[in-house]
């Protein structure tokens, strides 16, 4: 039995509908193994954590991943969910999980006899809504990105082995093996183009014409690549964004600005409200405008390498080896300040923001105890979790309801949505 203190996990329902607000009588007698219940893992729902008399129920809307913006009425609605945050509400209440957090080496032997009976996890994922479809085999060493270009039936993954890999999605096997002559820091595809992040060269690849580029300037890897309109952007090792310009014409990529200020290898970028966010191993986050190339702003509240931000609405996510989450948004004078923080038990590696079968927007929040954390938005109740044999570091959405976790241990998982049985009664 895990309970709520110390590292020890807790998993609680907060809120919901009226028709959910009752006790769950399996959790009162210490015996509920539903994760998510429908019911209450509280004694006092009416004051489970509603905070002046607001209600925990989500108050998001799905207007896209847009970046930052001020909008000071929608900051309460953070951390309601019981999660382990800081700074913006939330708390837990008692639980109980059955199941040891850890999945059974004799099942992934295949030679467990204890069947159901087992203490130990016979699956790969914990929680409801999503399900892992299948494996795609074939790196030799960790999976550093994934890629799936638009209308395309083809998946791209990149890995330190020095490859990268193409797959059939209708048959799931490997069709073509690329040798990139260096370890794959990252890879995006943006229209027909795949792009692809290797020690000092960006690599470029047309999917329809099959044309191939190769980009020079980068010093050292390249960790993360972002494309707006059509100006790419590699952040590189030793601090420098460097930025091309498509050129319709020649059907060619011409440097067109390098932009300095951090000071160590620049590992994470996104694009959102005409700025360009970009994440660094010297522990900041900066605040670029497209127009201009400038920088706006320094954010310095992370302690640790900031490893991947992502827009959400109005707002910016930020993960770091800090252990912690940020959720940023603008003031009036435009700056960005902290509206809430989400820790977790472990460094976190990557952050993948989509949506679940009803369209709800879901944090995908992956950590370096081999776990991914599945959380609601904005509310960080946690809906479920990955459980990989190495970390997972790079996570991408496919269509209708897909998406992809590549580990450590060179493995390409596929996951889907799925709608969600709602029960009323017990």
């Amino acid at each position: 039995m895990d309970v709520d203190g110390g590292n020890k996990r807790v998993y609680n329902r907060l809120g919901g509908d009226a028709k959910h607000q009752k006790v769950c009588y399996h959790w009162q007698a210490g015996k509920c193994n539903r994760y998510p219940c429908p019911f209450l893992h509280s004694e006092s729902p009416a004051n489970s954590h509603h905070a002046n008399g607001t209600s925990s129920k989500r108050t998001y809307d799905n207007s896209g991943f847009s970046g930052p913006r001020r909008s000071p009425n929608f900051n309460n609605t953070w951390g309601r969910g019981g999660g382990r945050g800081g700074g913006g509400g939330g708390g837990a209440g008692r639980g109980v999980v059955v199941k040891a957090e850890k999945v059974c080496n004799y099942w992934i032997q295949g030679s467990c006899s204890y069947g159901e009976r087992c203490k130990f996890l016979h699956s790969w994922s914990v929680g409801d809504g999503f399900s892992l479809l299948t494996q795609l085999e074939g790196h030799q060493k960790a999976v550093s990105a994934i890629a799936f270009p638009s209308g395309s039936d083809k998946l791209y993954t990149g890995s330190t082995d020095e490859t990268a890999r193409i797959w059939d999605c209708q048959s799931g096997k490997c069709v073509g093996v690329i040798n990139l002559g260096g370890e794959v820091g990252c890879m995006i595809s943006e229209g027909p183009w795949v792009f692809v992040g290797i020690p000092n060269f960006v690599k470029a690849w047309n999917t329809q014409n099959l044309s191939e580029l190769s980009l020079n300037g980068p010093v050292g890897q390249v960790y993360a690549l972002v494309v707006n309109n059509d100006m790419l952007f590699a952040g590189t090792q030793d601090g420098s964004i460097l930025a091309w310009k498509f050129n319709v014409a020649t059907n060619c990529f011409e440097p067109a600005a390098s932009l300095k200020g951090h000071s160590r290898g620049v590992v994470s970028l996104v694009v959102g409200a005409n700025r360009l966010y970009s994440g660094s191993m010297d522990n900041t986050i900066k605040v670029w405008n497209l127009e201009t190339l400038q920088c706006l702003q320094t954010l310095t509240e992370h302690t640790s390498v900031v490893m991947s931000v992502l827009c959400w609405d109005q707002f910016l996510l930020s993960c770091s080896l800090d252990k912690t989450v940020k959720v940023w948004y603008a003031t009036e004078s435009g700056n960005l300040e902290v509206t809430y923080s989400h820790n977790e038990e472990n460094g976190i590696l990557t952050l993948c923001g989509m949506h679940d079968s009803q369209g709800k927007p879901i944090l995908l929040c992956a950590c370096n105890d081999n776990t991914v954390h599945l959380y609601d938005l904005p509310s960080f109740a946690e809906r479920g979790k990955i459980l990989t044999k190495q970390e997972v570091r790079a996570i991408q959405i496919g269509p209708n309801g897909i998406f992809f976790t590549g580990d450590g241990t060179g493995e390409v998982r596929v996951w889907n949505w799925i709608a969600e049985a709602t029960t009323t009664t017990q």
